[in-house]
């Protein structure tokens, strides 16, 4: 078995230290798993790093207070799911099960952070790559359990359920929520300037230096960028692909992205990227909706369509990609426009 590259960027940041003499500002950290990287523009570093401080200090307070299998008030909550226990919850966590309740109903349940269970059962929550495949007796009684966050009960600041088999996990969902606090508390330190990645989730405010903020996405099979774009004030970019986490056995490849219908690793898209235009949301829409039109292969444009996603890049199995009509217009392609890309309306 073979890991993939756990901390590998899905979204390349391009020129950022260029030879301009205007402040540019950059810190960097290891948290939820992977790099993270702020950069500030326009302020000198005495004003720009209390600023990028506060950002980094409120991500190692989500990371440890929503962590899946570590400690944590969602740990907690996962154990006391698992008796059958009704558990409080703080007013934050209480917001965030809600909110992504809502996202699990607008992605048909593609995404669905109550596959808690079923992310351990391939070995994904851990530090470590897993070391082998699921039993098969364990994955057939998950599909008849087939548990959702759907199956969670909030009243006010409690949380329950009928459905043991349910467990909580946040880690498709909490990289965007990241981003949204970061832009926020830039804001509030009177930053206007800046960027943030987590682990190729990426949310931007204003420009660099008077030039846009533009970015890589990462070829899922290939070092380097497959094409760059550039991001204006308050957009954000998120991918999910199969290179980030993944082991391989028997000679396949099982990704960390599991489709909660058949309980198994997606094998049929390389990686989706979405591009989101400034909202409320932003980033936690960019983390969110990569999974959803990740699993759903084929079929990613009809539900972008359905989530009013009109930005969006899918490399298949195959290598073959497939782009929006309204993000093509905005990509550049470092080698040329890819032989047999298919523009998608």
């Amino acid at each position: 078995m073979r890991s993939g590259r756990l901390a590998s960027l899905v979204v390349l940041l391009f020129a950022l230290a260029a030879c301009s003499r205007a402040p540019l500002y950059h810190q960097e950290a290891f948290v939820f798993g992977t790099r993270v990287e702020v950069w500030v523009a326009g302020l000198p570093e005495a004003e720009a790093r209390p600023a990028v401080a506060s950002v980094l200090r409120e991500f190692d307070r989500l990371h440890r207070s929503y962590h899946a299998w570590q400690p944590s008030e969602l740990s907690a909550l996962n154990a006391a799911l698992a008796e059958g226990r009704a558990h409080p919850v703080s007013a934050e966590l209480a917001d965030l099960l809600s909110q992504a309740q809502r996202f699990t109903e607008l992605g048909e349940q593609l995404f669905d952070p109550g596959i808690g269970r079923l992310i351990a059962l391939w070995g994904f929550q851990s530090d470590e790559p897993p070391a082998a495949l699921p039993e098969t007796r364990a994955l057939a009684a998950w599909r008849a359990a087939r548990p959702s966050l759907l199956d969670l009960r909030l009243d006010g600041q409690t949380a329950s359920s009928s459905q043991r088999w349910l467990a909580v996990d946040f880690g498709g969902y909490l990289k965007g929520v990241a981003l949204d606090r970061a832009a926020s508390l830039l804001r509030e330190q009177g930053v206007r300037d800046a960027l943030v990645n987590i682990g190729g989730n990426v949310i931007v405010l204003g420009s660099k230096n008077g030039q846009p903020w533009r970015v890589g996405i990462q070829h899922p099979r290939q070092a380097g960028a497959l094409a760059t774009v550039e991001l204006g004030d308050g957009e954000a970019i998120g991918t999910s692909g199969d290179y980030q986490r993944y082991f391989e056995a028997r000679g396949r490849r099982y990704c960390h992205i599991l489709d909660p219908r058949s309980a198994e690793p997606v094998g049929h898209t390389q990686s989706l990227t979405v591009l989101i235009s400034p909202q409320p949301l932003a980033g936690t829409i960019s983390d969110f909706a990569s999974k959803p039109l990740f699993i759903a292969g084929d079929d990613w444009a009809r539900l972008a369509r359905k989530l009013r996603i009109d930005q969006v890049l899918r490399v298949d199995a195959q290598g073959r990609i497939e782009v929006s009509r309204a993000l093509h217009g905005r990509l550049s392609y470092p080698g040329g426009q890819p032989e047999g890309l298919e523009i998608v309306r």
